[in-house]
C-alpha cells in the first residue's frame, strides 16, 4: 500500500516538494492532555512497554495536528535495559541508573541481547502504530547516539555536563570503547530489527554530542553514529540529529546519512554551507519560540523555510518540544508550514 502522504520520504531523497514537510521532535507526549491522561494512570517504561499504549501516544498528534509523519513513542534508555544496566525514571527528577558503570568489571555484565527478545514490545508497537495510521503518514523510528547512552550509563542520570561521563573517557579509554562498541552493536540490531518491523526511516539522537570538543567527538561519538549510517542507510533513510554538532556538519554530509538534523544555534545559511549544500536538512525552529503569540509563529516558520529553501528541507523544532507549550502555538507552528508557499 502506498502512503497517502509521502512528503517527508519525498524531502529525505532531496526530491522536489510543492512544500516543505513537518513534523516536531516530541511530538508524541507531554504537550498534549489526552498524552497527559494516559500519564495519570500508567508509569513511564509501562507507556513505552505496553504496544497498545506505544502506539496509541504516537498517533495522538496525527489525529490532532496532522503532522507529515508520525515518531514511535519510546525512549532512548529501552537500550541499555536491554542491555541489563537498570534503568529507572523518578519522577520529578528523571532517569536514574542505579548501577552506572564505571570499571571493566561493570561492563564485563552488559550484555549484547537478543533484540526480539528484549525489545519485541517496542517492534510490537511498531506493527500496531502502523495498523492505526492506515498509511496516512510515514513512521519514524528511533535510537540515542552511542555517546548519548553512554552519558547516562556511566553518569547514571541526566547531567548539565556529564563530567562523570567524560572523566571515564578520558581515564579508561579502553573500557569506554568496551561500552561503545556493545551499545553500537545493540543499536544497530535494534534498528535494523524497526525497519523490518515497518518503520520507513531512522533518526539518531545525539543529545549530549554538544558536550565533546570536535576532537573528542572525533573518537568518542561520530565512529560509532557512522557503524549504525553504514549498517541501516541501504535499508531505510537515516536522519542524523547532533544537538550542539554544527562542527561536525561536513563529516556528517559525507556519511551517507539521508538528513541532518539541526538545533537553533547554526542558522540555516551556516547549515547548508557547512553541510555541502547538497544534502537534505532537518530544524531548526527554538522550541522555546513556540511561546511566542500564534500569528509570530507563523512569521517565523515562513522566514526560516525561506531561508533554508523549500527543497531537501525538513520543517521541525531545534530539540524537544515543551511540556507547556499551549496547543493552539503547536498548531500554529504545524499549520504555518502546512498553508505555505513560495
Amino acid at each position: 500500500m502506498a502512503l497517502k502522504n509521502d512528503l517527508f520520504l519525498k524531502a529525505l531523497k532531496g526530491e522536489t516538494v510543492e512544500r516543505p514537510p513537518v513534523w516536531m521532535m516530541r511530538q508524541a507526549g507531554r504537550y498534549l492532555p489526552e498524552f497527559m491522561e494516559l500519564k495519570r494512570k500508567y508509569d513511564f517504561f509501562t507507556r513505552c512497554q505496553t504496544p497498545e499504549l506505544a502506539s496509541e501516544i504516537t498517533v495522538q498528534p496525527i489525529r490532532r495536528f496532522g503532522m507529515d509523519a508520525a515518531i514511535l513513542f519510546s525512549d532512548i534508555l529501552v537500550i541499555p535495559q536491554a542491555m541489563q544496566i537498570e534503568v529507572e525514571m523518578k519522577p520529578n527528577f528523571g532517569p536514574y541508573l542505579p548501577h552506572p558503570i564505571r570499571s571493566q568489571k561493570d561492563l564485563d555484565r552488559v550484555i549484547v541481547p537478543d533484540v526480539q527478545e528484549s525489545l519485541g514490545y517496542v517492534l510490537d508497537a511498531i506493527k500496531m502504530t502502523k495498523e492505526k495510521l492506515q498509511n496516512e503518514v510515514p513512521l519514524i523510528g528511533f535510537a540515542g547516539s552511542p555517546w548519548t547512552i553512554l552519558c547516562y550509563c556511566v553518569q547514571g542520570q541526566g547531567s548539565k555536563t556529564f563530567d562523570k561521563a567524560k572523566e571515564f573517557c578520558f581515564t579508561q579509554p579502553l573500557v569506554a570503547h568496551g561500552l561503545l562498541q556493545k551499545i553500537t552493536d545493540t543499536t544497530i540490531a535494534y534498528l535494523k530489527a524497526k525497519v523490518v518491523a515497518g518503520v520507513d526511516a531512522v533518526q539518531v539522537f545525539d543529545s549530549w554530542g554538544g558536550m565533546l570538543s570536535p576532537e573528542d567527538y572525533n573518537e568518542f561519538s561520530w565512529p560509532y553514529i557512522q557503524q549504525i549510517v553504514d549498517a541501516l542507510k541501504d535499508k531505510a533513510p537515516v536522519i542524523v540529529f547532533g544537538k550542539g554538532c554544527w562542527f561536525a556538519l561536513k563529516t556528517m554530509s559525507q556519511s551517507g546519512a539521508a538528513a541532518l538534523g539541526v538545533d537553533w544555534t547554526c542558522s540555516a545559511q551556516n547549515a547548508r554551507y557547512l553541510s555541502g549544500g547538497k544534502i537534505t536538512l532537518q530544524g531548526n525552529f527554538d522550541p522555546t519560540r513556540l511561546f511566542s503569540p500564534p500569528a509570530d509563529i507563523k512569521k517565523m516558520v515562513g522566514k526560516m523555510i525561506r531561508e533554508f529553501g523549500k527543497d531537501r528541507y525538513i520543517v521541525n523544532l531545534g530539540h524537544g518540544i515543551l511540556p507547556t507549550v499551549p496547543l493552539e502555538n503547536a498548531k500554529a507552528f504545524i499549520d504555518a508550514v502546512k498553508s505555505y508557499s513560495d
